[in-house]
């Protein structure tokens, strides 16, 4: 077992650590197929040995092309480091600098098993949210950090450490870029090679930028997204007895079974991974799991009836379920479902993000690896049907959302009868979770603040909810908008319930939604309180691509944007460069849109 400060002191060379290769009892990461030629398997490999000296490139180079082979990329299996991956207390990092010492504690969070999607393989979620591109980047990341001073910056290039520049105390200390690919190559084929190649990395919106608090994150955001469907669809401030069916109970996805709860409303969640069901079910997430269709209908039936709250995972495939719905409508007369939407990785559709419904889950991995135009025509087939199913409900008091994972993008180019008539390119016939549901938000200024409290101690995370909640409530009696009020009573409601329903997964954090006059005023009760001994560390302060729409997604943050630009970037809001700054006792971390 490697210790902090070894972990610290640069790669593992002599002796090379034990090639154990990829560990049985976790999650792994799908095989890529790149389709690389010779020649760019011989680059891929002479990209990654050009890490190590000559001396150990010889045992290395055969090891190494063998995961290119078996994988579709280079993970290097045998520097996965032998240590408790979490996210330690900040004072025990071996820095020089406290803002190396929390963007540590940030870096080990995103790779903790009971936070990340493959740990082993440095996704963090979404299927492919890479923290570095393989483990000889993160011990050298690391390194770098542990020498790093306040007149120092370390750039970050997907993934690789380009080492550490000059700069001034007032500098960011950290600044980095992912995934930057010219327009004329910003395909995904050529994403796979490159990625496979070494030279890029899709680092999603906090995987690689080092920002991600676990799932509670997507809790809050599904949180108000339901809140706000039930106001909008359905007239309704409860949601007690109503039924919201959606897939994906891993990764980010894995959010939704507590949502559901905390809003008070029936989640049924099908997950084609049982790892993943248990993993939730486990984390106190899902109330319940089934792998029988009928048991779940019969379930749903009688928690509608009695208008309980209950999260209900189903192992098995989202189309069979919704298939299954649309049966009993057509026999019974019963909708069954209120709300709908899908949170699969349908981003990466191809690659385990998505998986068809006329294959279990171990022989579709199968297919995925061995015939992927197969697999991809069955993916394409079971959108068709998906969506289909999802059409007959909507034509009853039944209303459905495209999540932003781009499953409705994906179910037009698979022929899917999703068109909207004389819409243009970016709208369908189910709306995005943003143009809809919350753009009403973003619009009064409101985005996600999280913040991280370093000491690992949920004390200080207890007394950073408490000052949130007086900054809130203070501001309500001040007097705001009715608009504003509102946002700030679900805020101070999502803190309640979050500190209730124990969301912490990894590292000691919390997110809401705010608005600049909230998160200014939060921050300076937060420096008071660290200033006078109340919170015991440092509190990394970040934010993500909701913060009032903070990306160009032309199919989810700017959907919504009808002067034809919705496919230029421009700058909507603070995204994806790192900075690091200390202000009196507090650690923050900005993000800038750099896409």
């Amino acid at each position: 077992m490697s210790s902090l400060q070894v972990l610290c002191s640069g790669l593992p060379l002599w002796p090379l650590p034990e090639n154990q290769g990829r560990w049985a009892g976790v999650p792994h990461a799908p095989v890529r197929t790149p389709g690389l030629s010779p020649a760019e398997e011989q680059l891929a490999l002479r990209n990654a040995l050009r890490y190590f000296p000559p001396d150990v490139q010889e045992l290395l180079a055969p090891e190494f092309a063998q995961e290119l082979r078996l994988y579709g990329h280079i993970y290097m299996y045998r520097f996965c480091p032998r240590i408790e991956m979490r996210a330690y207390p900040m004072k025990q990092y071996p820095c020089r600098t406290k803002a190396a010492a929390a963007i540590m504690h940030m870096i080990m969070n995103n790779l903790d098993p009971a936070v990340a999607q493959f740990p082993q393989e440095l996704v963090t979620y979404g299927g492919n949210g890479q923290v570095f591109s393989n483990w000889a980047q993160f011990w050298l990341t690391m390194s770098y950090l542990s020498q790093m001073t306040e007149e120092q910056t370390l750039v970050m290039y997907s993934g690789h450490p380009l080492g550490l520049f000059p700069s001034c105390p007032e500098a960011p200390r950290l600044v980095i870029t992912n995934g930057m690919v010219i327009p004329n190559y910003s395909s995904r084929t050529e994403y796979e090679k490159l990625f496979a190649m070494g030279v890029t990395m899709y680092g999603q919106m906090t995987a690689g930028s080092y920002c991600y608090i676990g799932p509670q994150g997507i809790v809050h955001g599904t949180v108000l997204t339901l809140l706000n469907a039930g106001r909008r669809y359905l007239g309704a401030n409860d949601l007690a007895g109503k039924v919201f069916v959606t897939s994906g109970l891993g990764g980010m996805s894995g959010a939704q079974a507590k949502a559901s709860v905390i809003v008070g409303c029936i989640g049924v969640i099908a997950e084609v991974d049982k790892a993943a069901l248990v993993k939730r079910h486990q984390q106190g997430w899902l109330m319940e799991m089934t792998d029988s269709l009928d048991h779940c209908i019969e379930r749903l039936r009688k928690a509608k009836e009695k208008k309980e709250v209950l999260s209900l995972g189903y192992h098995g495939n989202v189309v069979d379920l919704w298939e299954r719905l649309v049966h009993e409508l057509d026999m019974t007369g019963e909708l069954l479902v209120d709300l709908g939407s899908d949170q699969t990785s349908c981003h990466n559709p191809f690659n385990g993000g998505y998986y068809p419904v006329q294959l279990g889950f171990a022989e579709a991995q199968s297919l995925m690896a061995s015939d992927p135009a197969t697999f991809k025509g069955l993916v394409q087939e079971s959108l068709r049907r998906q969506v289909s199913a999802i059409n007959r409900l909507a034509k009853e008091n039944f209303f459905f959302w495209d999540y932003g994972n781009a499953f409705l993008l994906e179910a037009q180019r698979a022929g899917a009868d999703v068109e909207k008539k004389g819409a243009k390119r970016t709208e369908f016939c189910y709306p995005s979770y943003v143009q809809h549901i919350m753009g009403d938000i973003f619009s009064q200024g409101f985005g996600p603040f999280r913040w991280v409290c370093t000491s690992g101690d949920p004390q200080d995370l207890a007394v950073t909810d408490q000052l949130a909640t007086s900054v809130l409530e203070e501001a309500i009696a001040g007097g705001v908008n009715p608009a504003v009020k509102l946002q700030y009573e679900d805020n101070i409601h999502w803190i309640r319930e979050a500190a209730k329903h124990q969301l912490v997964v990894g590292s000691q954090a919390r997110i809401l939604y705010s608005d600049q006059k909230g998160r200014v005023a939060m921050a300076v009760a937060f420096n008071q309180a660290i200033a006078h001994g109340k919170i015991k560390a440092p509190v990394v302060l970040s934010r993500d691509h909701h913060d009032v729409s903070g990306t160009d997604s032309p199919f989810r943050e700017t959907s919504n944007i009808y002067d034809g630009s919705a496919f230029c970037a421009g700058f909507y809001g603070p995204e994806c460069c790192l900075s690091w700054s200390t202000c009196q006792h507090i650690s923050c971390c900005f993000l800038v849109n750099c896409s």
